[in-house]
């Protein structure tokens, strides 16, 4: 059975447009003068509260959810969480209630920091916002927890959603069925992207697209190789998915995107062994913090905004953003290379670090 026809037999509750868009980056190339360079933009990929590559994600689990009859989505993230953003958006748009615990991942003196940006559209979208005293961390949060007992514990039915969409049986399907996206953007526009660039901190985005690829080339066998239908559309040729780390914390980002990448492929039915090296995470340019930038992901920034006006974040992208930028200066992405950028959206944080661009 195709990676297509296995998506399908999840339940999905739908919330994008549809496959998000694919376009050449023809200034930032000829700048960097290297490979060929696109981007793929989850942050235009649906109407819900600016998008994002969790709003993929969470097709699958509020379909499960509302399967479940649960009635109060519980998540957690950092004060400037993307993922929290997107989980209020979305619990608004289902009809359903939101309890998000806002941790104290990230010590930046900004005095809006926890007033603006993604965590005032939480609030707007009727979000019973906690702020909790809390580190870093992407694993299972204990303040998180607590809220799931206590929403029980009011009477309600909660649907536990961990940081990211990570660390959850079905985190990965989105980014499973983004790989199948690209495969046929390929086919309709005759470019095979062999380099994926992709930000990473909890992983499931990296580990669904690890194992969506591995099913496409499986698919591509089984049609014949490159010559049959899925091979046209790239499934069988050798492409890499490089992730930049941003947590800061690789070596757990790392265990946890290879985790959820082996249980993605193994609910898709991916037969062969996700191996260890197929989770490429490059740990060079998370800036030493988590949420704090340094001058590298500052001017990759202004760059990507000043040659495309695409516009990026200092937690995330901008720090994905300025790990392609050195890969390319420095020759380990060739000038023969077809590179597709996976921006993952996030801009809405900006607002909470305007002091960086005084």
């Amino acid at each position: 059975m195709s990676l297509a026809t296995t998506l399908q037999s999840f339940p999905r509750y739908p919330l994008l447009f549809g496959p998000s868009p694919v376009h050449p980056l023809e200034r930032l190339t000829r700048h960097l003068g290297g490979p060929a360079l696109w981007a793929k933009r989850e942050d235009c990929n649906s109407g819900i509260a600016y998008g994002g590559n969790k709003t993929r994600k969470l097709e699958y689990l509020v379909a499960d959810a509302l399967a479940e009859g649960c009635d109060t989505l519980v998540s957690v993230g950092g004060v400037q969480s993307n993922h929290t953003r997107q989980v209020a958006a979305v619990a608004a748009r289902a009809g359903l209630k939101c309890v998000l615990i806002q941790e104290s991942w990230v010590e930046w003196p900004d005095s809006v920091y926890d007033k603006v940006g993604n965590i005032l559209i939480s609030r707007l979208a009727g979000a019973d916002v906690r702020l909790v005293r809390a580190g870093f961390g992407i694993g299972v949060k204990e303040s998180w927890a607590r809220a799931v007992r206590e929403v029980e514990e009011s009477g309600g039915k909660p649907y536990a959603i961990p940081a990211g969409a990570s660390e959850h049986r079905l985190g990965g399907l989105g980014f499973a069925g983004w790989a199948a996206e690209v495969a046929e953007q390929e086919r309709r526009s005759g470019v095979f992207f062999d380099t994926v660039v992709v930000c990473s901190v909890t992983g499931s985005t990296q580990a669904g697209m690890v194992a969506g690829f591995a099913a496409l080339a499986e698919d591509a066998e089984a049609a014949g190789g490159a010559g049959g239908a899925a091979g046209a559309a790239g499934g069988a040729r050798s492409r890499r998915v490089i992730g930049i780390d941003a947590s800061a914390e690789p070596a757990r980002t790392r265990e946890q995107t290879l985790r959820t990448a082996r249980g993605t492929a193994e609910l898709i039915g991916v037969r062969r062994k996700i191996e260890d090296a197929d989770v490429e995470l490059d740990e060079r340019y998370h800036a030493g913090t988590y949420g704090i930038p340094d001058a590298a992901t500052l001017d990759a920034m202004r760059l990507a905004a000043r040659t495309e006006g695409m516009i990026t974040d200092p937690v995330y992208e901008g720090k994905s953003m300025a790990g392609l930028i050195d890969l390319v200066r420095r020759g380990e992405i060739g000038p023969d290379s077809t590179v597709l950028y996976a921006h993952l959206g996030g801009q809405p944080a900006l607002n909470a670090y305007s002091a960086l661009f005084d």
